[in-house]
């Protein structure tokens, strides 16, 4: 049938949106349980995936099954928080340390008609934070740790293309990645020389005394109109034990800026600024902060960039220190004025040499920005399967960025949340994607001839047994198709409603195909009220686990996340509790604060725990090397330090003392079996 054409629109049909509204009315159950929330809203999730991969070393299981993706957990995030992103000050700084605000390079998402694309200063406007699979993307000069669907800009057609489109002889646009060094010593004290002999008068003599004896007028002076490199010269001379005071410069009639000064005549100081101007060392940091202070005092970006001078012994200097970190810079002579050195190259030889040398002045940083994106291209070399990692989306004002030297754009994998229109705070908390066809999912998945048995996490992300599981029974559903296939299982709640599946669980177990932990984070039922809202209390936790335990299924507790200064002193009385309950296997891990975590968490602990607000933060700080969150594999886990080192030391001597731990036999897939289908075919020897 012929549809009718709308006016003004290009279609006249509406398909079936991937996501869709799902009516639900709670039952008497429901409304009576701490975990009935009356604004949540579901949708149906109709992808066709239902098998996820968890290649990680912190992580028992390899492929988890998630039949309801909601809350923080529901999206799909970009980057390792260690990639290097380029920052508008030119620095090179790990993606994980951004923050709303900050300001990055970016560039045009897609060039205005005829014209290429250029770059733009770009603002974060929201950062977020979750655990995925990854990709491992490596070219000749970059290796970067992405997920599938994150995109990146071909150099060869100019198109936007996923990671895991990308192949072999690829080409993309690259950056020079430089490693962000520190502002040491050796780098301000080439600052202030450079500062000195780019656009300063220094005026003393070893062994000159006051004036008033006869001595020349002494005394060390910069003046600028640019704040910023003042402001910093400031700061670097007051740790070389040289305090001065910025105050206002008179520049003359034919000075139309105004200007400020750093000035000193004491005799005491000038001495040490003589030493420091004098001596030159031969470290790269020093040739560094040079190279800085002499084009913040000197230097020009309008157009070409160039640092001009009068003294050429000088120039020749920059040019040497210069020529040691890759930069050719040209001298063009002029007898009657100041000479000029000229960088040699293209716009992104520029950018190298703001991020190598860290001048500070903005406005000469900015000549960036405007200019053509003229990126040199970078053949992918291999793209590889990853581990499941803590990863990082950011969202910028371009849609653009710059990461591990490559040119990317915001993931665009947030379809469970972002297409919708949800926010990533509250929204997630109250609009929970419900995968209604898991069960029928897995089993395509467990029949087909690539699958593997072994044993599978339910679920790797969020609680499969949710509120809404009591009607849905989606996780139940998912049981009974592990349970026809004999699958191996383990899976993680929080809540009592596992409880009802133990049939299952039991049929699973006889074949060494099950196991559950059940997580316990405090014994308090005040604390857990304000700390794990819509969970099951501390009572019905412990319950769950002597249901289970009766049941013959094995069943261990989860202590976490074990708070330093709030919950740890707990550890011992959780452990006592879950095993007179009948866990015989036992797991705590300390509290992790992803970067996006850390401020909520603070501000929680003013809210409800603001007596002990200080010492928690410091003690996690202890655990996590002089952080709120360490990332790397393996440490994320387990923390480091004294504090960690005795909150594992008692979890040891506990579970040693309560017999838990004792043996612990892995789940087993001999059993698995591929069920005949009704109308299906027995085997020949079957």
């Amino acid at each position: 049938m012929q549809l009718p054409v709308l006016r003004g629109r290009g279609v006249a049909d509406n398909p079936q949106n991937r996501f869709e509204p799902l009516a639900y009315e709670p039952d008497a159950e429901e409304r009576a349980s701490e975990e009935y929330a009356p604004d949540t809203r579901l949708y149906r999730d109709h992808t066709k995936s239902i098998l996820a991969r968890n290649n990680s070393p912190d992580v028992p299981f390899d492929v988890s099954v998630n039949p309801y993706r909601g809350c923080e957990h529901g999206c799909v995030y970009c980057l390792d928080p260690r990639t290097p992103i380029l920052y508008a000050d030119m620095s090179w700084r790990p993606i994980g340390q951004v923050e709303e605000g900050d300001e990055l390079v970016g560039f045009d998402e897609y060039p205005a008609p005829g014209r290429t694309r250029k770059f733009r200063k770009t603002r974060v406007e929201a950062v977020w934070w979750s655990r995925k699979p990854t990709l491992r993307l490596v070219t000749d000069q970059a290796d970067v740790i992405t997920t599938a669907e994150h995109r990146w800009l071909q150099a060869r057609n100019f198109r936007w293309s996923r990671a895991d489109q990308l192949a072999p002889g690829h080409k993309l646009r690259h950056a020079t990645v430089t490693p962000d060094e520190p502002f040491d010593e050796d780098y301000r004290v080439g600052y202030v020389a450079g500062m000195t002999l780019g656009d300063g008068t220094f005026r003393y003599e070893p062994g000159w005394r006051s004036r008033k004896l006869g001595f020349p007028q002494s005394y060390w002076r910069v003046a600028l109109a640019d704040p910023e490199p003042l402001h910093r010269l400031r700061r670097f001379l007051g740790t070389l034990a040289i305090d001065v005071e910025l105050r206002d410069f008179d520049g003359g009639a034919s000075c139309r800026a105004r200007m400020a000064k750093l000035e000193t005549r004491s005799l005491a100081k000038l001495a040490v600024s003589h030493g420091l101007l004098e001596h030159p060392r031969d470290t790269r940091s020093y040739r560094r902060g040079f190279v800085a202070g002499f084009f913040d005092a000197a230097g020009h970006a309008s157009g070409s960039l160039r640092i001009s001078q009068v003294d050429q012994a000088v120039l020749e200097r920059v040019r040497r220190y210069c020529l040691t970190f890759g930069f050719a810079m040209q001298l063009e002579d002029r007898q009657l004025g100041a000479s000029t050195l000229r960088l040699i190259g293209s716009l992104r030889d520029r950018v190298r040499f703001f991020s190598v040398f860290q001048p500070v002045i903005q406005r000469k940083l900015d000549s960036v920005f405007g200019r053509g994106m003229n990126l040199a291209p970078e053949v992918v070399r291999a793209v590889e399967p990853g581990q499941t990692a803590d990863v990082i989306d950011i969202q910028t004002s371009t849609g653009t960025f710059i990461a591990g030297g490559l040119a990317t754009h915001n993931c665009y994998a947030r379809p469970t949340h972002e297409y919708l229109g949800f926010s990533a705070g509250l929204d997630f908390e109250s609009r929970i994607l419900v995968k209604e066809n898991a069960p029928a999912l897995l089993r395509k998945a467990l029949s087909a001839k690539s699958w593997k048995p072994q044993s599978i996490a339910l679920s790797g992300n969020t609680d499969p047994y949710q509120p809404i599981e009591r009607q849905l029974r989606i996780t139940r559903g998912i049981l009974e198709v592990l349970a026809e296939f004999r699958n191996p299982v383990g899976i993680i709640t929080k809540n009592h409603l596992v409880t009802r599946d133990l049939d299952l669980l039991a049929e699973l177990a006889a074949h060494q195909a099950a196991v559950v932990n059940v997580s316990v984070t405090t014994l308090d039922p005040e604390l857990r009220a304000v700390m794990e809202p819509r969970t099951a209390t501390p009572a019905r936790r412990l319950d769950a686990i002597r249901a289970v335990a009766d049941a013959g299924i094995p069943v261990g507790v989860m202590v976490a996340p074990v708070i330093p200064g709030l919950t740890d002193h707990e550890l011992p009385a959780i452990l006592e509790a879950a095993a007179e309950a009948g866990a015989t296997r036992a797991s705590w891990i300390p509290v992790r604060l992803p970067h996006a975590v850390a401020p909520l968490f603070e501000q929680w602990l003013a809210d409800h725990r603001p007596e002990r607000r200080e010492k928690v933060l410091n003690r996690i700080r202890e655990m996590r090397g002089g952080a709120l969150n360490d990332a790397r594999f393996g440490a994320r886990m387990r923390g480091q330090g004294i504090f960690a080192e005795q909150t594992g030391a008692l979890f040891r001597a506990t579970c040693k003392r309560l017999g838990l731990n004792a043996e612990r036999r892995p789940l087993s897939s001999a059993a698995f079996r591929v069920p005949v289908q009704p109308g299906g075919q027995l085997g020949l020897f079957s």
